[in-house]
């Protein structure tokens, strides 16, 4: 045994002890040991938990005598509870809408009719211009594309003649715009339309399209032939006239000698002994010829003369219509534009001057600006049109819009399409606007006024089923020990969380507090 332990067991045994204690020293001296070697085997855990013991005393004795020791009792919870207020009430649908102009729609020229090529040579319409009756949307060929109000596309060339229902559009069109197109319920394009029509052109700047090659030509010509058919028709009735006048004087007077001399050749030929047989014959062929010139004349031939003659000159002038009307003012499909809601906005453009016209030429939409917006069957219900609506600009500010439309899903979980026209905007409020989303708060119940107003769950029931509020008069932190007192009250308009109130039965006035929660 090294030095060291023999003095830790010098400092256990005692020196004196007798020899019938040394037995009892070296059992003491065995369990020192045994304690020994543990510790020694065990020395960083020993040595940690001494630590843990320090610093846990340390603590309770710094909070003991820096903080005291928690005497205070927790305080009971006192009652929840909100003022009573003071104003108007509303109850209002918020949705998200859409901003932009009505109607858009995607605008196609018909230029079948155009000979060669559709090419733009006149100036092109800016983004944002209108488009009204009798605008010019585009100049092809050197020829307008006149808008006149319709809803129907034009698909062909409208002349003299013609009929169907592009004609009556085309005829309340003409109306609309202060032409006189002659009766809008025949649908017919007649005279009337047709100067109608030129005027329409005159109107828009342009002179109105040429004739169809060839067409002055033929009505020239058409005009000639009548001339000749009404020569015809006349030389035939003069012929006709003449057969049937009958003979003249002179020819009865000389049929009337031829008799006379007839009988005087008989009545000689009896007193002389003449040839009175061949006498006899003579005088009765002179007698025959002058009852002859008293009969009705044969004028069938001339007749059927004069007939021919005037069937020419029906069919001459019947081609002479034709051809005037081939040389009147008509409206080719490529020259009109119709479109419904007038005026139009150009949202897009498709053409450039010096290019040829693509099917879709632009886009344009309604000049007045809308709201799109969706809602749900429960909000749209209470909805109708006519109601006032606000939307948020982009300078913060309220404006006024009104629904103009309120249209059922497709099915009854579909959504609802709400419109709404705005009050009128400036320019640069709707150039901030155009496309964006906006939330709109459509006002659908309101107090005539300011009211008292509780929040819902201040209202009770009472044990006959009427509601009334909590009014604490005390000090709400009290708890179930503050004064409160029951007022009946009559629950009106429910909006955003709260109702209005009436005091049926007791007092209550703007600020008291009203008991929500315990």
């Amino acid at each position: 045994m090294t030095g060291a332990n023999s003095d830790d067991l010098t400092e256990l045994i005692d020196p004196e002890a007798t020899p019938a204690e040394g037995e009892q020293v070296d059992a003491e001296t065995s369990r020192v040991l045994g304690w020994r070697r543990i510790i020694r085997g065990n020395r960083a855990i020993w040595i940690a938990a001494l630590i843990a013991i320090v610093c846990l005393v340390a603590g309770l004795l710094a909070g003991r005598f820096l903080f005291g020791a928690p005497t205070a009792e927790v305080p009971e919870a006192g009652l929840v509870t909100v003022p009573v207020e003071y104003g108007e009430l509303s109850n209002d649908v918020t949705i998200r809408a859409d901003v932009g102009y009505a109607d858009a729609v995607d605008v196609s020229i018909d230029t079948s009719t155009v000979s060669g090529a559709a090419v733009v040579t006149g100036a092109v319409p800016e983004v944002g211009a209108e488009l009204g009756a009798l605008s010019v949307a585009l100049e092809i060929t050197g020829r307008p594309v006149i808008v006149l109000p319709g809803e129907l596309p034009a698909y062909r060339t409208l002349r003299m003649g013609v009929s169907g229902p592009d004609v009556v559009q085309l005829k309340q069109a003409l109306t609309a715009v202060g032409l006189n197109p002659g009766d809008g319920a025949i649908d017919v394009f007649d005279q009337a339309t047709s100067d109608a029509v030129a005027q329409l052109y005159a109107q828009a700047g342009y002179p109105a399209p040429p004739a169809p090659e060839g067409a002055d030509e033929a009505y020239r010509a058409a005009g000639d032939g009548v001339r000749a058919a009404e020569e015809g028709v006349a030389s035939a009735r003069r012929a006709l006239a003449q057969a049937g006048a009958g003979p003249g004087a002179v020819e009865v007077r000389q049929a009337d000698n031829a008799v006379a001399a007839a009988q005087r050749a008989v009545d000689a030929a009896q007193a002389e002994g003449g040839d009175v047989a061949a006498a006899r014959d003579d005088l009765a062929l002179a007698q025959l010829m002058r009852e002859q010139l008293n009969a009705r004349p044969d004028t069938s031939g001339e007749r059927q003369g004069v007939t021919a003659a005037e069937q020419q000159l029906t069919a001459a002038r019947d081609e002479l219509e034709r051809a005037r009307q081939a040389v009147q003012p008509y409206l080719p499909s490529s020259e009109v534009l119709y479109l419904t809601a007038l005026p139009r906005r150009v949202d897009t453009i498709a053409v450039v001057r010096g290019g040829i016209v693509p099917a879709k030429a632009m886009t344009v939409s309604g000049a007045t600006v809308r709201l799109t917006a969706g809602a749900a069957a429960s909000d749209a219900a209470l909805l109708s049109e006519g109601a006032e609506a606000t939307f948020e600009l982009p300078d913060g500010t309220e404006h006024r819009a009104v629904i103009t439309s309120v249209t059922a899903g497709a099915s009854d979980s579909a959504r609802w399409e709400i419109l709404l026209e705005p009050d009128p905007l400036t320019t640069e409020q709707m150039q901030q606007l155009q496309g964006a989303n906006v939330r709109v708060k459509i006002p659908v119940g309101a107090t005539e006024g300011a009211v008292l107003s509780v929040p819902v769950a201040a209202l009770t029931a009472g044990p006959g089923g009427e509601s009334r509020v909590e009014v604490v008069e005390g000090d709400p932190r009290d708890g179930d020990r503050a004064q409160t007192r029951l007022v009946v009250v009559e629950p009106g308009l429910a909006a955003r969380g709260a109702v209005e109130i009436t005091a049926v039965d007791g007092r209550i006035e703007e600020g008291d507090l009203v008991v929500v929660g315990r």
